[in-house]
């Protein structure tokens, strides 16, 4: 593809959706600029649509590689949201084989509409799941979130947050690769809080259903959780119809955190007004009765429950996940694309 480059300061990026403004890192970065005449859509193109647009399958003609290209309505933020998602992306996806890859922006000569050029990444693992005729194994539920605890970690090391990590979001490769897809509502952590509720209601974390303003990386572990939970039982764990009952829903399986568990959250709102009843009686997590021994080993469990814990400052990072003994009974993964993926550095190893 025959391509110009967009430059853009991080802080003239864009207006976000949920943030005043982008910074994907204090140097300036460059995004690939070519035109949709390089591309011709396939039969049964339209991969999926929404509020937000419509992501279309098409293939580059020179190179013969089948690509996804996403074009925002008006309710999507427009072409400056567009540049906005594409430095996320070429961000988090540097390095890392775990997200789709980016190939820049394409324009449109007769209109100057701009769409996001994305690897075409395979189907979705909510429509997997949906195919899959009973639970998953627990073998395979470790393999599948060791991917996605790996691509989550190199995605915070270089400090974006995904905050919509769900199975729509991540797509399932043809190589059997995981990869986190949909960079829309991400945020990269150089942008200062306060930050907006963003994400869906089924996996986003308590602080930001409480309204945390500060929140980090932690909400997408909380949202990993989630996933793992709907690998095990073939369901979202959780399900609320909105924030309050989605709020209800977690605590009545996890059990209401006391003020040594938590204590920030009895200084919110929810807490405040919650009946006196819920806080006598549910005081104990049920977690273990709906993923037993029988469905989830103790090592399992502990990576669950560890990912799953209201108060993120005790949560599990993504990078403590993986150095867990429920990992060790893997054989060493052997990455995609390795020659082009760098070893990580001690700090993040670390980390």
């Amino acid at each position: 593809m025959a391509a110009a480059c967009v430059e853009a300061a991080p802080a003239a990026a864009s207006v976000a959706r949920h943030h005043p403004t982008v910074q994907p890192g204090r140097k300036r970065m460059r995004v690939a600029m070519g035109t949709t005449e390089d591309y011709d859509y396939e039969d049964a193109c339209r991969l999926g649509e929404g509020a937000f647009g419509a992501v279309i399958r098409a293939r580059h003609r020179g190179t013969s590689r089948s690509v996804a290209m996403k074009y925002l309505g008006e309710d999507g933020g427009g072409q400056a949201e567009l540049l906005r998602e594409s430095l996320l992306l070429e961000a988090a996806s540097k390095w890392n084989p775990f997200v789709v890859a980016s190939r820049g922006l394409a324009r449109d000569p007769a209109s100057a509409d701009l769409c996001l050029v994305m690897d075409c990444g395979g189907a979705t693992l909510r429509d997997a799941l949906r195919s899959q005729p009973g639970p998953l194994p627990e073998s395979t539920v470790r393999a599948a979130m060791w991917q996605l605890l790996e691509g989550a970690k190199r995605m915070h090391a270089a400090h974006i947050v995904h905050r919509d990590i769900k199975p729509h979001n991540i797509l399932l490769g043809d190589d059997r690769v995981l990869r986190f897809c949909d960079f829309g509502l991400a945020v990269h952590m150089s942008e200062p809080p306060p930050y907006g509720q963003a994400g869906t209601l089924w996996y986003m974390a308590p602080e930001v259903l409480l309204g945390m303003p500060d929140y980090d990386a932690l909400v997408d572990a909380w949202s990993l959780g989630c996933v793992m939970a709907q690998l095990l039982g073939g369901e979202a764990p959780l399900l609320g119809a909105d924030e309050d009952d989605q709020l209800s829903a977690i605590f009545g399986v996890l059990g209401y955190p006391d003020d040594a568990a938590w204590p920030w959250f009895w200084s919110t709102r929810f807490a405040a007004e919650m009946p006196e009843m819920d806080k006598k009686w549910c005081k104990t997590s049920v977690l273990r009765c709906k993923y037993p021994e029988t469905k989830l080993s103790e090592e399992g469990f502990q990576v669950l429950s560890g990912l799953l814990t209201c108060n993120p400052n005790k949560r599990l990072t993504a990078a403590a996940a993986l150095k867990h003994p429920w990992f060790s009974w893997m054989d060493e993964p052997e990455l995609p694309n390795k020659e082009v993926v760098p070893p990580l550095t001690k700090r993040q190893r670390l980390q």
